[in-house]
């Protein structure tokens, strides 16, 4: 018998646009991992969705399952994950009182199983506000977790946490609330929502875990750009630069591991084949598109190694020049005016393609475990130079105390 949309104490959200191909099965799963393991609960499947044309709605109510499910969507036109997000947080919001737990899957999943729901969904049970997953992937897979959030997030923030962006989640109401009472920038409402959740829920001093998931299978892709990565790095270049005082003064630190729940080994992860050529290709139009402007924003020093890269045709932007560029570009963009914050932003993409060429040359023969680990040591570099992020800083100050006794 299925029950009414009322009291509802556990929800499993999942976000999706132009996902009808995939979405039945993985609201199949999502309802075994409900009637498995929080059958005592009130529960409610919701597709938060982005009104999409190929009929995700009716792939999704379509789909025979026990538990109750509940449809959303943006308005004709509006896209954007964070709004699927928004509008699960509102909807979430009226169960106040009830609600006990909010679990969200990604719409694309070919891996998941019933036991994600449950692995994401007892650690907020037990007083967790906010668990994160921690699965295996192929390196070439989630770029710009491994090279931009994840580093940055360890360097700066001080916080181990490998999947920050990851897409599958579960959280407390109360961290729902918080997020809620944010201040939500157009960014933040497209793909900015990850780093945005994961970024406050730090912030606010939420109780943190990770969970064991396996390996995550989907619709992967190598390094790309377009909207994600503008939004993403936007979002999270913001926070930084707005929380600047805090985490600025706080000598490198190795952060503690997070409480980890769920499976203790990993499968392997699903194979992914990348375009050198391409990357290349891509690397070489959008460098020599801001070359100008690149120029301006990084050291001479940088300068030089790009050239010589690109005039040999070999690229090599080693952990060292990647920290000290990556912390160069966010100093810029903390000093700069709205336009210049666009520009360093677009100047950061093709030193993107240029970290993820090298890394791939280095890793390609790798098995994960030793590719796990130079994320990780990247990660840990970043800590390291993050006195020379400082310095700018320092060096800034210093010229300014210099100004203003001119003046005088």
């Amino acid at each position: 018998m299925r029950r009414s949309i009322r009291d509802i104490e556990f929800i499993v959200g999942i976000p999706s646009y132009m996902e009808a191909d995939s979405i039945s099965f993985v609201t199949r799963q999502v309802d075994k991992g409900i009637s498995q393991y929080f059958g005592k609960l009130r529960s409610l499947i919701v597709n938060m969705d982005n009104n999409s044309p190929d009929d995700t709605k009716g792939a999704f109510l379509s789909t025979e399952t026990e538990t109750p499910k509940h449809y959303i969507t943006t308005p004709k036109g509006v896209k954007g994950k964070g709004n699927n997000f928004l509008n699960l947080f509102r909807f979430g919001s009226r169960f106040k009182g009830t609600l006990k737990a909010v679990v969200v899957v990604d719409a694309d999943l070919r891996s998941i199983t019933p036991e994600w729901i449950k692995y994401l969904g007892e650690p907020i049970l037990k007083g967790y506000d906010y668990a994160l997953p921690y699965y295996s992937r192929h390196q070439f897979d989630g770029s710009i977790t491994n090279h931009i959030c994840y580093p940055l997030l360890y360097g700066l923030l001080g916080e181990d946490i490998r999947q920050p962006i990851g897409g599958e989640f579960a959280f407390s109401p109360a961290l729902m609330d918080h997020w809620l009472k944010q201040k939500w920038t157009k960014t933040t409402r497209q793909y900015g929502i990850d780093i945005f959740m994961t970024l406050n829920a730090i912030w606010g001093r939420f109780k943190i875990c990770e969970v064991g998931l396996g390996a995550k299978v989907h619709k992967a892709s190598a390094p790309k750009l377009g909207p994600m990565f503008t939004q993403v790095v936007t979002t999270l270049f913001d926070f930084l630069v707005q929380t600047k005082d805090s985490w600025l003064t706080t000598p490198p630190a190795q952060p503690k591991p997070k409480k980890r729940f769920g499976l203790k080994e990993l499968d392997s992860p699903q194979e992914l084949n990348i375009d050198i050529r391409q990357l290349k290709e891509n690397l070489r139009a959008e460098y020599f598109q801001r070359e100008r402007v690149i120029r301006q924003l990084l050291t001479e020093y940088s300068v030089m190694n790009l050239t010589n890269m690109f005039m040999q045709d070999y690229y090599n932007i080693d952990t060292l020049m990647w920290t000290q560029d990556v912390y160069q570009l966010l100093y810029n963009y903390d000093k700069g005016s709205p336009r210049t914050r666009k520009d360093v932003i677009e100047s950061l993409k093709p030193l993107y393609f240029g970290r993820s060429v090298t890394f791939d040359y280095l890793t390609w023969r790798y098995n994960i475990k030793y590719a796990e680990e130079a994320i990780v040591t990247q990660a840990k570099a970043f800590a390291a130079q993050k006195p020379y992020l400082m310095g700018l800083y320092l060096s800034d100050a210093i010229k300014n105390r210099k100004r203003k006794r001119a003046g005088q």
